[in-house]
């Protein structure tokens, strides 16, 4: 099992959405704080991304990606000191249609502006850790995947034909993807510790993959070790200095995170739920659930509904 879909599938809410434009200088947009995550892609020509805090403006070139996976307010723009105009997302997450302005009115930026909704709420540690920027520059040879899906999603947003409704969204996927992957390997390259580390490390990622290939199994810190080729006290201090919890305290947080995303999917009986979460019992299972978000099983299904607020 792949521990970064897992965890993106864990906080995923709704559809992607995606759109480009173009714009001619002087132009500045800012982005209101969301539950969503942003990314943009600078398709041609350069800008200025603008932190909401302190941070200083970074500038974009051409084939530059940048992820604001927070949520906070940001603004683009072509010069640092341009004045921002505030952008109203649609109920959806969605960004409005901007209509091109005209030729000749200034130097032109073409943007690839994207927003995913993931539930910020319950953020799996993989990704309740990264910066508030992630900012992966152009470099020639490095990431050509990510390249070619940039490439296939701006084409595919410039000239939507049939079939794009459907190409977007799993393109926009496979870019959060590609992204994460390319920061977390030249994050892995800088740190020893974290999840950068931790996913980079053989032992910890084969014991992560594990338990997120097989949740409902009573693993013991002995198997694990031992799957992972190490003494039971040498894998769980590697564990916990990188996961920053032990084995089994992961196993149970990732458990509890299986089961709230099965109960908002589907109406599947609480011991069909508890059965895939490694509960014997569904008197087991509610007790830790409630312990875990203070509700039953039934009311958080309840709450958590499509359509629902909440």
């Amino acid at each position: 099992m792949d521990v970064l879909s897992d965890a993106i599938t864990a906080m995923r809410t709704g559809q992607p959405h995606a759109g480009r434009s173009r714009r001619f200088s002087p132009w500045g947009i800012r982005f209101p704080a969301s539950e969503g995550t942003g990314v943009h892609v600078v398709l041609q020509g350069s800008c200025w991304l603008l932190p909401a805090d302190d941070s200083e403006p970074v500038q974009l070139g051409t084939g530059d990606v940048v992820l604001l996976p927070r949520g906070g307010r940001y603004g683009l723009a072509d010069r640092p000191d341009t004045p921002l105009e505030e952008v109203e997302l649609q109920p959806d997450g969605s960004l409005p249609i901007q209509p091109d302005r005209p030729e000749g009115s200034g130097v032109s930026t073409q943007l690839l502006c994207g927003a995913y909704q993931l539930n910020q709420v319950r953020a799996h540690p993989l990704l309740a850790g990264l910066p508030s920027t992630l900012h992966l520059p152009a470099r020639v040879g490095h990431h050509p995947g990510l390249r070619a899906v940039v490439d296939l999603l701006g084409s595919e947003a410039t000239d939507r034909r049939p079939g794009s409704d459907a190409a977007v969204p799993a393109l926009l996927d496979t870019l959060l993807l590609l992204v994460l992957r390319a920061w977390f390997e030249e994050e892995s390259n800088r740190c020893a510790a974290g999840w950068a580390a931790a996913l980079g490390d053989p032992a910890v990622a084969s014991a992560l993959r594990d338990i997120h290939g097989d949740p409902a199994r009573l693993w013991t810190v002995e198997e694990l070790a031992a799957r992972a080729g190490l003494s039971r006290a040498a894998f769980a201090r590697r564990f916990a200095a990188l996961v920053g919890q032990p084995p089994l305290g992961y196993l149970t947080w990732w458990r509890m995170t299986t089961a709230g995303r099965l109960l908002r999917a589907d109406d599947a009986p609480l011991r069909v739920v508890s059965r895939q979460t490694g509960y014997t019992s569904e008197f087991a299972f509610a007790k830790a659930f409630k312990r875990e978000y203070g509700l039953s099983p039934g009311q958080y299904r309840e709450r958590h509904r499509p359509g629902r607020a909440g």
